[in-house]
């Protein structure tokens, strides 16, 4: 029984009381209706024509609630960024919203929210294929049942549309959508639900001494506590943790149709192994995982404008029953995981590397712990290992490594280090060897290997140095692959096609440019590193813009970016009460405070002025020098209170506030009352007292799976 597969051609009719959506290449499907404005879902045996306008759209992405209204989201353009086993992937590059009033109405708070929506999905990696789950990695897929319908096949962590998919599911489960009527089990709604996976895809042909292959590189990003920099770290009580992602880097051979463009994709002979000129020739699928995932523990960084954040650890113990929530499903996905924690040992971080050994040990059954120390530092390798397999949670292996020390003056090459302590995990752990088997149409593999463990790793944001970690793992476990295939010698490494060695470089240096982009909002550091094997000055130029970068964009524009995350992933339910009354992203500060920043530059801009500006010969200066002291003066007060209160001018995110980010704007609100100048100014106005309603900082906002 062939799978029922997402349509890849979808007409749109609107009119007045319905959007109908309906596929011209299977004129015998029902056609999916969506009643204007209840948003009732339907479907309607054959072709629902007529309406006024006529569109065609390559899928769609969901539905949406907001304050006012509904929106259907489609996929308006998509670009192929090439093949997968002959199956064509896409690339989202635009979408369009419909609202489902005819007359819509105009609310604040409703602008914002579209506006921040179609920022976000402007700017996301969206990636989707007709005939493949890109969600799910070739092992999974080699366990579950490849006839399901796609987005039953999907993994649930990287099905990043799943939430505005909800009504459609819905629907098709026979809970009746968002209309009041149940209709029972509604198959015929699978081919218009399209599972799209963020993050980074890359497809190359290629070849290693002489062997033609395809290098595939896919980052998945989980929908779960998903978010920006320093709005979303370690874990929460349902054991999801920030940035977490997880790296499938894959070789297939003998497959002439990956990587090409052209062509018609997914028809079933192209999953058979009857490809081209390969008839008789095993096509073979071997692939390798790894994750990276913030520190389980309750952890914070609360901006204040400081280049460094201020750092909380707010809880290991209490952290403990969200932690096995966490190893409970990395256990059951990945079996043992290797824990490599690459913060640093001493300074700010080391409370994050001691929190998360603290964790370990009391997940541990009987914890044996090794420390080996050499010239750069005393704690070169720390590691923690159980004593004798007692419970699930003995399956985790610690192994702290310092990574800065140790690579400190330009000695990348020392990270080398690591994979010595980790030989012997990477030899017993394996990868993925699947081979198609032929005649089977449904596309099933036979498996001649399983990965049997997976390496989580972590830095602080488990951006850069994770990048490095992981480029290094992959790469040697991409030679013992060829090794095993007879396509390398004993000694000879991946590393010795250059021309090869340059396509992996580039392919992980852009694989750590988007997982960074996606959370810090800038490309990653080290990528010289990365990109050509070893540090250079220009790298280290080019990581210092990054890093002011990011140091602008932290504190001033990934509030919104945060809120646009909790409303397409349904973390934040916009409310349909007080319509009007309250609007969510209204500015509550004190106008004195919110004017402070704007005395600044005023200053300044008059400082500049008078120094810069020429003047006549006999004119009187000292009023001016006066005005330029004055000026000089409430430059120096704005800069020391902005720099004081910076929490007051970071942008927060309006929708879910983290507590910490509470509790620290309303510490640093507090001070203001006692500030000499303005405390005693703010105290004698109503829009300046310390009860003012916080609005967007109240805390108990709902949180909704």
């Amino acid at each position: 029984m062939a799978a029922t597969l997402p349509f890849r051609d979808i007409n749109v009719h609107a009119s007045s009381s319905y959007y109908a959506f309906s596929s011209p290449s299977s004129p015998n499907a029902p056609t999916l209706v969506i009643d204007r404005p209840s948003g009732d879902i339907r479907l309607n045996e054959g072709k629902l024509l007529g309406g006024q306008r006529v569109s065609s759209v390559a899928g769609i992405l969901g539905i949406i609630k907001l304050r006012l209204d509904k929106y259907v989201i489609t996929i308006a353009k998509a670009q192929p960024v090439g093949r997968l086993k002959g199956h064509m992937i896409y690339k989202v590059l635009a979408t369009e919203f419909l609202p489902l009033r005819e007359r819509q109405v105009h609310d604040p708070d409703e602008d914002t929210y579209l506006s921040l929506l179609k920022g976000l999905l402007k700017s996301s990696p969206l990636f989707f294929s007709y005939s493949f789950d890109l969600t799910t990695s070739f092992q999974r897929q080699a366990q579950i049942d490849p006839t399901a319908p796609l987005w039953k096949r999907a993994d649930d962590r990287f099905f990043w549309n799943r939430f505005i998919q909800t009504d459609l599911i819905d629907f098709r489960s026979g809970g009746g959508g968002s209309g009041r009527q149940s209709f029972g089990q509604q198959p015929g709604v699978d081919p218009y639900i399209l599972p799209v996976m963020f993050g980074m895809m890359r497809i190359n042909s290629t070849s290693i001494k002489g062997t033609p292959l395809t290098f595939v590189l896919i980052t998945r990003r989980s929908r779960y506590r998903a978010g920006t920099r320093y709005f979303s770290r370690g874990i929460d009580e349902h054991g999801n943790v920030s940035n977490f992602n997880e790296t499938e880097q894959t070789i297939i051979l003998n497959d002439n149709v990956s990587g090409a463009l052209g062509g018609f994709a997914g028809d079933q002979s192209f999953q058979n192994g009857q490809v081209g000129g390969n008839v008789g020739r095993e096509i073979q699928v071997l692939s390798y995982v790894q994750t990276r995932g913030s520190v389980p523990v309750y952890w914070a960084e609360v901006n204040t404008l400081q280049y460094t954040p201020k750092l909380q650890v707010r809880g290991v113990e209490s952290a403990v029953g969200a932690a096995k929530l966490h190893f409970d499903e990395q256990i059951r996905l990945y079996g043992d995981n290797y824990l490599v924690n690459l913060v640093n040992q001493k300074g700010r971080e080391k409370r994050v590397k001691e929190a998360y050994e603290q964790m370990i040990r009391m997940l541990l059954s009987s914890p044996s712990e090794g420390t080996r120390a050499d010239q750069s530092t005393s704690e070169k390798f720390h590691t923690l290992e159980p004593q004798q397999s007692q419970h699930k949670y003995d399956r985790l292996h610690y192994i702290y490594f310092d990574f800065h020390n140790e690579t400190k003056g330009l000695k990348w090459h020392r990270a080398q280090l690591l994979l010595d302590q980790l030989h012997e995990a990477l030899v017993t752990q394996q990868y993925f060897h699947g081979v198609d088997m032929p005649g089977d149409a449904s596309g099933r593999m036979e498996v001649r290997n399983w990965q049997t463990s997976v390496v989580r790793t972590n830095c602080m944001d488990c951006l850069d140095r994770t990048n490095v970690v992981q480029s290094m793992l992959g790469r040697w476990t991409l030679t013992r692959m060829l090794t095993d295939l007879g396509l390398l010698r004993q000694g000879e490494t991946a590393q010795d096609d250059a021309a090869f060695e340059h396509l992996f470089r580039n392919v992980w240096a852009d694989n750590a440019d988007v997982v960074s982009k996606s959370y810090s909002g800038t490309g990653a550091l080290k990528t010289d590193f990365t990109r050509t094997g070893t540090r250079t000055r220009a790298g280290a130029m080019q990581d210092l813009n990054s890093s002011v970068t990011r140091y602008m964009k932290n504190n001033f524009a990934d509030g919104p970016r945060q809120d646009a995350f909790d409303l397409f992933l349904g973390t934040y339910l916009p409310s349909t009460s007080s319509i009007g009354s309250t609007l969510q992203f209204v500015d509550r500060r004190p106008l004195l405070v919110q004017s402070i920043p704007y005395i600044l530059a005023a200053s300044m801009f008059f400082i500049f002025i008078s120094l810069f500006t020429r003047r006549l010969p006999d004119a009187t200066i000292w009023p001016l020098r006066i005005l330029m002291m004055l000026c000089l003066v409430a430059a120096a007060w704005s800069g020391r209170f902005v720099w004081t209160h910076g929490t007051l001018y970071v942008n927060w995110p309006k929708l879910n506030t983290p507590p910490w980010a509470t509790e620290s704007y309303q510490e640093a609100l507090d001070r203001v009352h006692k500030d000499p100048v303005l405390g005693s100014i703010i105290g004698r106005h109503g829009r300046g007292r310390s009860d003012v309603k916080l609005g967007y900082l109240e805390e108990g906002k709902k949180r909704t799976e």
